[in-house]
């Protein structure tokens, strides 16, 4: 890079320096205040607070209005999640001038170089909250009424929280847990409720589940995942996925697929088996079998399996300790033991998926879901 110097420094000299260097240019950077777009633009980067997803997508807008004007573009299909939400952010932005939208581009990158860089952060969204600290980022499911179900919309969301914890220099750990009875009771079926057209529902879902089990796969950080309560469908089979399981005494495991006319996913059809052994894996997978945490246990789904009453307590000890190790050993460490079956995996992923979009569209899908609603409505 043009004005960079590089030096090949020598222990333990070169840590000494890294820090004061990083100390200097954060010091430094807290201090800056861009006055132009191009200034602000090209460090927009490099703030030391990041932005979230809203803030990212009005920084788009203003870009793009800032340098090409008024949103001149299609609108996306509804399968293109990320450009349908990119071209509404800059369609709201509506007929300010560039100017206009340069000004306000520059007063926000400013904004994120005024915040100092916080060691906690919380988070609300939609059906969950997300807490970082000390290494640590926590996604919580907060639907106890409803299970923990997931909706679309959860499933796009963590999807990016999953995508940005594993890019993210500052999180050693995610760790995926609920509130309430359950841990997740699986994919909310209000999600094939209103349905005016099947084929484009069954789509979209296909898209949406790829790219929420392939941020599993793809995630750098160690995983875990703390089961409160009983898991369905979904909510068991990310289990494979994960790195670690901590169980509750209380918690449960079954997967329904083929009594609603469906089939696994999440890689459980290659994982499972592996993991548990085929027939362990075919009573869970294929007869809606329900497993509890100590037979998880035995059979190498879950790692450990607590008390109810002491769980939080023993598995955050547990967790707090990992967290405290080297983010780099953690990486690599799970690369070298995960990384060779990334590409079967997506393989995998993109299987269970197609399968999935034909069981959508199925008529005993549809009658298994139909007759869910109508004893739920008696």
């Amino acid at each position: 890079m043009q004005g960079l110097k590089i030096f090949r420094l020598q222990r333990p000299q070169s840590q000494l320096l890294i820090n004061q260097i990083r100390h200097f240019s954060l010091s430094h950077a807290l201090a800056k205040k861009f006055t132009t777009f191009d200034d602000a633009v090209d460090n927009s980067t490099s703030a030391p607070s990041s932005p979230g997803n809203d803030v990212k997508l009005k920084m788009y807008a203003l870009y793009k209005q800032a340098t090409v004007g008024k949103v001149n573009t299609k609108k996306p299909g509804m399968l293109d999640l990320v450009g349908k939400a990119k071209w509404e952010a800059w369609n709201s932005i509506g007929n300010i001038s560039q100017e206009e939208a340069k000004t306000q581009y520059i007063d926000i990158v400013n904004s994120l170089f005024d915040k100092p860089q916080q060691e906690s952060s919380q988070e609300d969204g939609d059906g969950f909250s997300i807490k970082i600290e000390n290494g640590i980022k926590t996604i919580t499911l907060t639907r106890p009424t409803k299970k923990n179900a997931l909706t679309n919309k959860m499933y796009v969301a963590l999807t990016d929280a999953l995508n940005s914890g594993s890019a993210d220099p500052n999180t050693n750990i995610i760790v995926l847990t609920g509130t309430g009875d359950y841990f997740c009771s699986g994919n909310d079926l209000g999600n094939f409720s209103n349905v005016t057209d099947v084929k484009a529902m069954a789509e979209a879902g296909r898209q949406i589940l790829q790219l929420y089990i392939g941020a599993y796969i793809d995630c750098k950080k160690p995983l875990i995942a703390l089961l409160n309560g009983p898991a369905v469908g979904i909510g068991v089979t990310i289990l494979g996925l994960c790195d670690i399981v901590y169980a509750s005494d209380k918690a449960t495991m079954t997967t329904p697929f083929s009594a609603l006319g469906q089939s696994p996913e999440g890689c459980s059809s290659y994982i499972f088996p592996r993991v548990m052994g085929y027939a362990k894996a075919s009573e869970l997978l294929f007869f809606n079998s329900k497993i509890t945490a100590k037979e998880g246990e035995a059979c190498g789904l879950i790692t450990k399996v607590f008390p109810d009453d002491k769980l939080q307590t023993e598995a955050w000890q547990r967790i707090n300790a990992m967290a405290k190790l080297p983010v780099k050993s953690l990486v690599y460490s799970k690369d070298l033991v995960r990384g060779r079956e990334r590409s079967k995996l997506h393989e995998v992923n993109l299987a269970e998926c197609d399968r999935l979009l034909e069981r959508w569209q199925s008529e005993d899908c549809m009658n298994a879901i139909m007759s869910f609603f109508s004893k739920k409505s008696k």
